[in-house]
């Protein structure tokens, strides 16, 4: 591994011990515009919404949009949200909540939709996420609509995220790898039911990570400010920095990851560390 003095912030060159191959490893938060965090102080006093992603783009060159979970994909605003954008900052984009989590009738419709307002990101899509609900078990029918929907986003770059253990088998390893699907490695209490933490990849040519924290006791309880209220200790993001990020980045050829745990700015601040560690881990490769 070498650094790479070219790079954005919040990013690093991952290179390979023994051959040419190389591993673009960027790091970010699943979402921006949170008022709390001028509260927390990651983002100046008195900051707006609308001034948060340039400010974002400081410290970071990838974010998850929280924005087309909730609303359609539309060309004309994401094609502002561009315009105002650093150049340097890369996307993953999530799948409309209609389409996986309060399903309607008309989803097909709603995808071929949502396909045409997200190519506005043109290349600086670096993903789709399609989230799944921890109800969403390895069911005949379930099976058939996830395969049926990868079929609508055939030629986007996907990443599916499970919530639901009954996913986590070879067979669906090995289909999401023939559709060059990226399968989502989660961080998340050891729960049963749960999807486990993975170091699989599907897709070399991106492995995807999201954060949830760890707090048992607020993922049981189902509040989202106590669910995803969790701060990661260096030695807890040292070790994965250790041993899973070598795994994925050995066998990808780019990488993003996300922290979830926004409460009180703890993903931006789990986020740096994190890539600080990574930046260490390069240098004493390089």
């Amino acid at each position: 591994m070498r650094k790479d003095r070219t790079l954005g912030p919040a990013t690093a060159l991952i290179r390979g011990e023994q051959s040419e191959s190389s591993c673009l490893v960027m790091t970010g938060t699943s979402g921006y515009s949170y008022l709390e965090w001028v509260d927390s102080g990651f983002y100046p006093p008195g900051t707006r919404s609308a001034a948060m992603l340039s400010l974002y783009g400081r410290s970071f060159s990838v974010v998850e949009l929280n924005y087309t979970w909730y609303q359609m994909a539309r060309s004309d605003v994401l094609a502002r949200m561009l315009a105002a954008a650093p150049a340097h900052i890369v996307f993953a984009a999530k799948l409309t909540r209609t389409v996986t989590h309060e399903r309607e009738e008309d989803w097909r419709e709603q995808v071929q939709r949502y396909r045409q307002g997200i190519g506005a990101l043109g290349k600086r899509l670096a993903a789709i996420l399609v989230q799944l609900p921890p109800d969403f078990d390895r069911t005949v029918s379930n099976r058939h609509f996830l395969a049926e929907l990868l079929d609508y986003l055939q030629g986007m770059p996907v990443a599916v995220e499970f919530r639901h253990a009954s996913w986590a088998v070879d067979t669906v390893f090995a289909e999401l790898e023939r559709r060059q699907v990226t399968l989502v490695s989660v961080d998340e209490p050891d729960l049963p039911g749960l999807f486990p933490r993975l170091d699989v990849v599907t897709n070399p040519a991106l492995f995807y990570v999201r954060f949830h924290g760890r707090n048992e006791k607020g993922w049981k309880n189902g509040n989202m400010q106590k669910k995803f209220d969790y701060d990661y200790s260096e030695q807890e993001l040292h070790q994965w920095c250790e041993h899973e990020l070598g795994s994925l980045s050995s066998r990808s050829r780019r990488g993003i990851i996300f922290f979830n745990n926004h409460v009180r700015a703890q993903a931006p601040r789990n986020a740096l560390l994190l890539d600080s560690l990574i930046r260490k881990k390069v240098g004493r490769s390089g």
